[in-house]
């Protein structure tokens, strides 16, 4: 059976939310973020977009760009509460629903012709329900695949339909820029380029073991995109892949104890978020901005999964050492992710204590995330953050 993989990308969320809820934003172009300018915003309305502000655009570059432009704190909570929503309208649809972020999912529609009528009438019915129940537009993508199902949903946007039917596929790799491919990023282009790539067809050009010794893993998969080729399953519930927070700051810090207390408040937050989701992580990351928007990142996998916020902090703060010296900073963040169940054999070198500490500082944390969703965030604050009060 032919394989008919749909994604719903909604307009420029964040912002068409801000001018749902305040009658006054609408019409005009609005950005997303934090209210000083060295920040950057999360997200630009379509009027602001006809400036050249984007998200991820720092807000002081984005205001001059566009003087008019409205800059509005987000609202986390209201976001999620109309994501909701539109997953629950998909969820009418198909049962193999993936959220991709809490703005876009994947619907496998293959075999539900004979329910809802054919995948365009489809795409119109999940428009008119989510308009319906939210009061915002989105964009549909269909496709054979996946990846084309994402790209085919940005062909129209705002407010569209763009389907790429099986025999079209080839001619449509034919004109499709290859950057245009989800994972082909700034790093990767410049390579391509030097090999004649403009086109995502152009990929095969050259072998499967050409591309595999030139991008290790990834190679083959890009080669196979080249083709249209994507064996990726739409998978049900689309589950929590990572957690992170982060600050930009109004001024640049050089101060490592300053960088070191934001990295234990943002551990705080990102542990309360995957304890809130029954998760524990692996990998932690830390993520660096310099002054001219240089980034780095940096990894650390553990023996062992956590959501402890001691734990991820140590390893962040470890990360951070082995930088040293680094100047001035204006981001500074951390993650985690790799939230798999592993089975793990105990080594003859384990410490016969850990488990029990572990379980100690688990037991410790969930009281105090008890404490906080009965009398408030503010209620238990970590002996380190005190120092700094």
């Amino acid at each position: 059976m032919q394989k008919n993989i749909m994604h719903i990308d909604m307009d420029a969320f964040f912002a068409s939310v801000e001018q749902l809820d305040n009658p006054d934003l609408r019409g005009k172009p609005v950005g997303v973020g934090s209210l000083h300018k060295r920040a950057v915003l999360s997200a630009a309305s379509y009027e602001a977009r006809r400036f050249g502000v984007r998200s991820a655009m720092p807000v002081g570059q984005a205001l001059k760009l566009c003087p008019e432009l409205q800059v509005v704190t987000g609202r986390r909570h209201r976001y999620k509460e109309i994501s909701h929503k539109v997953m629950e309208v998909l969820s009418n649809y198909s049962p193999v629903v993936e959220q991709a972020s809490i703005d876009e999912a994947y619907i496998d529609i293959t075999g539900t012709e004979k329910l809802f009528g054919p995948p365009r009438q489809i795409a119109e019915s999940i428009k008119k329900e989510i308009l319906a129940s939210t009061g915002l537009t989105a964009s549909v993508g269909i496709a054979p695949v996946k990846f084309l199902a994402k790209i085919a949903s940005d062909l129209n946007k705002p407010n569209g339909i763009s389907i790429i039917e099986p025999d079209q596929v080839q001619n449509f790799l034919k004109t499709l820029p290859v950057e245009k491919i989800p994972g082909v990023g700034k790093k990767a282009l410049p390579k391509l380029r030097s090999f004649g790539i403009v086109y995502a067809a152009d990929l095969r050009r050259y072998p499967r073991e050409f591309w595999k010794e030139r991008f290790g893993e990834r190679g083959p998969v890009l080669y196979d995109k080249g083709a249209g080729i994507d064996p990726t399953p739409v998978t049900e519930g689309g589950a929590m892949k990572s957690s992170s927070a982060e600050n930009t700051f109004g001024e640049d810090v050089s101060d490592i104890h300053t960088l070191k207390t934001l990295l234990l408040k943002q551990s705080e937050r990102i542990a309360a978020d995957i304890r809130r989701n029954g998760l524990k992580g692996r990998t932690v990351t830390l993520k660096i901005k310099f002054p001219d928007f240089r980034q780095i990142t940096r990894s650390r996998t553990l023996d062992s999964r956590t959501s402890h916020a001691g734990t991820i902090y140590k390893t962040g703060c470890k990360l951070l050492d082995e930088e040293l010296p680094l100047g001035p900073v204006r981001l500074i963040g951390i993650g985690i992710s790799n939230f798999e169940e592993r089975s793990r054999q105990l080594s003859l070198l384990d410490d016969p204590e850990k488990p029990q500490e572990n379980k100690k500082l688990e037991q410790l944390d969930k009281a105090i995330d008890q404490a906080r969703n009965k009398f408030g965030s503010n209620i238990l604050t970590r002996g380190r953050l005190l120092e700094d009060e």
